[in-house]
């Protein structure tokens, strides 16, 4: 189990791995993610994690594939009237 908390840690960490992606490999919501990290942090290193990862949409996949669709559309000025 400790191999798979480290893991678990580890992808939580990096910005580019959303909580659906730890779902999908680990079968744990968000919030046993969260419980994870503040139960193996120090407090200082959970609340900038915390702060870094808060809306930060790369962490919710959903999230950051509707917002990316949307800035990738190109309107020309005359297609928006």
């Amino acid at each position: 189990m400790s191999e798979n908390l480290n893991k678990i840690i580890q992808l939580a960490w990096h910005d580019k791995t959303s909580f659906d992606e730890i779902k999908r490999k680990f079968s744990i919501s968000e919030a046993e993610v969260i419980k994870i990290m503040r139960t193996n942090l120090k407090p200082g290193s959970f609340r900038l994690w915390r702060k870094r990862v808060g809306g930060r949409r790369s962490k919710h996949q959903k999230k950051s594939e509707i917002l990316s669709n949307f800035e990738n559309q190109k309107f020309l000025s005359h297609e928006i009237y």
